[in-house]
């Protein structure tokens, strides 16, 4: 079992060496109609009231979706990542569509931002690469305004690498996208020690998102609202199946007044 500095590292490491193909990806999305459907799914969460610029912190924003079409919105953004290169992509995307987000490389479990400094955090498939969520989730409370908002966007991605009944089911939903929609499964790049990395890591030996759940109402969150449909708004069919052993959730929860 790695010990959490080692598994940043490799995190860290992990994402620098995928920065360029997420960056292609994040354009594929930003140019087509996902954008518009991402977008109403946040409105659908979160209700700002009066506030007319609320202020958002996107945690692991990768090559920066989040913070561009937040931004384009007219929120004041923030947007944090822990690989140098994801930053790197990250900004060169925003001057290409025009919008000036605050990036920081930072590490999502310990922030260096006031209490109480945002009305909305979101990520999307970061938690599941968190080292300690009980640390995390605890600081993203600490940062957010009373009444603000937490958005989490994730899967129960790895979860294969501790049941065999998972595994099966990835086999399954693999074989079927390869069928119908000749969608290779993803090759992961050095495996044997990305799956080291992956077996670490505590979320994938959760049943999610009920442990989320459960740990949120423990630290103090309310209101906390869980959609399990996610993946049947966000993903085209292909996609669709080919990830149907690992579908998309939703968690809203919110700040106490």
């Amino acid at each position: 079992m790695l010990d959490k500095a080692s598994l940043q590292g490799m995190i860290e490491e992990k994402w620098c060496g995928r920065a360029k193909g997420y960056s292609e990806m994040v354009h594929e999305e930003l140019n087509g109609p996902i954008k518009d459907v991402w977008l109403k799914e946040i409105d659908s969460l979160v209700d700002f009231g009066p506030i007319k610029r609320p202020k958002v912190l996107d945690i692991g924003t990768g090559p920066g979706f989040f913070a561009i079409i937040l931004s384009q919105k007219g929120y004041g953004v923030s947007a944090i990542d822990c690989a140098p290169e994801m930053l790197k992509v990250a900004k060169d995307n925003c001057e290409t569509y025009g919008v000036s987000p605050e990036f920081f490389l930072m590490d999502s479990h310990r922030l260096d931002f006031a209490d109480e400094t945002f009305d909305l955090l979101l990520s999307r498939n970061v938690t599941w690469t968190l080292y300690d969520p009980v640390a995390a989730y605890r600081e993203w409370l600490r940062v957010l305004r009373p009444g603000g908002n937490l958005l989490i966007f994730d899967a129960n991605w790895f979860n294969y690498l501790f049941d065999e009944a998972a595994l099966e089911r990835k086999r399954l939903a693999e074989k079927e996208a390869l069928e119908r929609f000749n969608l290779k499964p993803f090759e992961e790049p050095n495996r044997e020690s990305s799956e080291i990395m992956y077996s670490s890591l505590p979320m994938g030996k959760y049943t999610r998102p009920e442990w989320d759940l459960a740990l949120l109402t423990k630290l103090g969150y309310a209101d906390i609202k869980i959609d399990p449909t996610l993946s049947d708004r966000v993903l085209e069919e292909p996609q669709k199946v080919q990830y149907s052993d690992t579908p998309m959730f939703a968690i809203r929860a919110k700040k106490p007044l």
